[in-house]
């Protein structure tokens, strides 16, 4: 029996699937750049933008403050985003709400938006800015944050990325979303009346852990602005580093998580409005006493507990000055890895993820600074930077999720650790978390000049 012929179709084959893996390798895949990211030519430019980048700031006489809120829960069910796809959720657990902090000095006004969702796709933020300054050109910044929550609904994101991962795209629900938007602004702007405002911070380390490294360093403390009324009427803002991942990726309600209880715990006493807004929640866990709604609405209560009676700052924001300003982000190639030295090549990310708007928002409201991130940071980083802030004499916020996102800013000494948020998730390659450190340094010298 002559094999020969078998053979060598054998090895045509054999040198087919190697010659098309070739051509897959080529085109697909290249190298992670390790270079010191301090060399990058986008880390000096960034640098040398931030250092002309002006601010707009007016000074006024008074505080003024107003809120609003309107429910987005669609009228059909809607995927179910965070975590990995799960299909339409089966019922609601809780409704969705967009809420809205408008903060005017009688001179200039800044708002809030916050979002029950797992983020703020860049499309949406988009269509929701367009939507609100078509009716309030003269904001001086639109604020955006999200409660980060695993089990709110997808629809707004779209691209390839959009439709395989977070619920496809529905152009009828991102209207309803930024329709609803611009009805919360258009309530917080009709109930702007004098107010005070005061920081807060709390000290919450037992809720919180490092879910990297057991034991590991993390942000404890609760980070919350409070506007009073001249009537007496109240609303917060309130941020944490805990992940909104307490309900586990089998759950098939919409919700949003343990920040809906908490700001309903809120609600239901002191405050006539409250927003949970998504801090440096990169590396943190939350420590639930369990997965089921009942044990979120007992990690809720505890949180809000822990946050009255822990109180470890608290002033007054006397001096009604408001300025802001936005750096769009110069960043290196994209990094999705596929092994420790292998990443996709830049076209096909970018071709997978699409707009990324890439920047941090910072805001000054007297004595306070706001960071709005569009980098998933890790709180681990935050000590650092609330000690120079204080060496300031300004209080710091961060929150994320603000119309931008580039993935997980973490630390770089775990780079090379099988973690999904560095491996994964750590979009924009080696010494990302060397930059943001630098950047948000320089930014807090800026903003305190």
């Amino acid at each position: 029996m002559n094999l020969k012929p078998a053979f060598i179709t054998f090895g045509k084959i054999l040198l087919g699937i190697f010659l098309f893996l070739v051509v897959i390798g080529i085109f697909f895949i290249t190298t992670v750049d390790r270079s010191p990211i301090q060399e990058q030519e986008f880390y000096r430019e960034t640098f040398q933008d931030l250092e002309s980048l002006p601010f707009s700031s007016t000074q006024g006489k008074v505080w003024l403050a107003g809120w609003g809120k309107t429910n987005m829960t669609p009228k059909n069910s809607a995927e179910l985003v965070g975590y990995s796809p799960r299909g339409p959720y089966e019922f609601i657990q809780d409704s969705s709400f967009v809420k809205s902090i408008v903060l005017s000095n009688g001179e200039s006004e800044i708002a809030w938006i916050n979002f029950e969702l797992l983020i703020v796709h860049p499309f949406l933020a988009q269509k929701v800015e367009e939507k609100i300054r078509g009716e309030y050109p003269n904001l001086l910044r639109l604020i955006f944050t999200a409660t980060h929550t695993h089990s709110g609904m997808g629809g707004y994101m779209p691209g390839p990325l959009g439709e395989i991962a977070f619920g496809g795209f529905d152009e009828d629900l991102v209207e309803m979303i930024a329709d609803k938007s611009l009805q919360a602004v258009q309530q917080a702007q009709t109930s702007l009346d004098t107010a005070t405002i005061t920081f807060r911070q709390a000290n919450v380390p037992e809720l919180v852990a490092n879910r990297f490294v057991k034991g590991g360093p993390i942000d404890p403390f609760t980070r919350e602005l409070i506007f009073t009324q001249h009537s007496g009427k109240k609303a917060s803002i309130l941020t944490y580093s805990a992940h909104a991942t307490c309900l586990s990726s089998k759950f098939m309600g919409l919700s949003g998580d343990y920040p809906f209880y908490l700001m309903k715990k809120m609600e239901e006493s002191d405050y006539d409005l409250s927003i949970y807004a998504a801090g440096t929640v990169g590396s943190h866990r939350p420590v639930s006493p369990g997965r089921t709604p009942e044990a979120i609405q007992e990690y809720a209560s505890e949180l809000d507990s822990l946050n009255r009676i822990k109180m470890s700052k608290f002033g007054t924001i006397r001096n009604p000055l408001l300025a802001s300003s936005r750096l769009d982000l110069k960043l290196r190639d994209p990094h999705l890895r596929i092994s420790d030295d292998l990443r996709l090549r830049p076209w096909l990310f970018n071709y997978l993820m699409g707009e990324t708007n890439a920047h941090i928002d910072f805001t000054r409201i007297g004595n306070t600074l706001w960071i709005d991130s569009s980098g998933e940071i890790s709180g681990v980083f935050y000590e650092k930077w609330d000690q120079l802030a204080k060496e300031k004499g300004i209080n710091l916020i961060i929150s994320t999720f603000n119309g931008g996102y580039i993935g997980y800013i973490t630390p770089d000494e775990l780079y090379d650790e099988h973690f999904h948020e560095v491996r994964e998730m750590n979009w924009y390659g080696p010494g990302n978390g060397r930059y943001f450190d630098d950047l948000i340094t320089e930014i807090i010298e800026k903003a305190s000049e």
